[in-house]
């Protein structure tokens, strides 16, 4: 079962590399992880996404929360989230292909970000279904290259 997990840390060098080897010392795979700038000045949030069951899940809290930069830890799977991911695409294209691939970009409201004579790089935000899900279709024409930021995500806001 996929987890994410929602961690705030001190925004200090090595704080990332510790979480890393926690992750591979205890045989817990990391699929995405990505860290930015937080609400709390001089802190950064962490979106780690791996997978595992609740005990899984609880033990992975646990080890985090034992780490001195680690200040909280939320696994937010089973909560109502946004979670968003960008990922640059680079296609191979002919002047007969261009149209046929804007075609397949229309509905996915990409952003053309740079075209050459032989290929156009794309950009795509999204879950990672519909990164996936453009990746897909665009392979058969020769993707080149395909950077991915993976996911970032937070807790929806109640409703009144």
């Amino acid at each position: 079962m996929e987890r994410t997990m929602s961690v705030l840390v001190n925004d200090r060098p090595g704080v990332l590399a510790r979480i890393a080897g926690l992750f591979s010392r205890r045989g817990f795979n990391i699929a995405s992880i990505t860290v930015g700038s937080s609400e709390r000045a001089e802190c950064s949030r962490m979106t780690i996404v791996t997978s595992g069951d609740d005990r899984t899940a609880r033990q992975i809290e646990a080890q985090l929360l034992k780490l001195i930069d680690v200040l909280e830890v939320e696994d937010i799977s089973a909560e109502r989230i946004v979670s968003r991911e960008l990922a640059l695409i680079k296609v191979d294209t002919t002047r007969e292909t261009r149209l046929e691939i804007s075609h397949i970009l229309e509905p996915f409201r990409v952003a053309i970000v740079d075209v050459a004579h032989s290929s156009i790089t794309v950009e795509v935000t999204g879950d990672t279904e519909k990164v996936d899900a453009l990746i897909g279709l665009l392979r058969p024409f020769g993707v080149t290259q395909i950077a991915r930021t993976g996911v970032t995500a937070m807790v929806r806001s109640q409703t009144v």
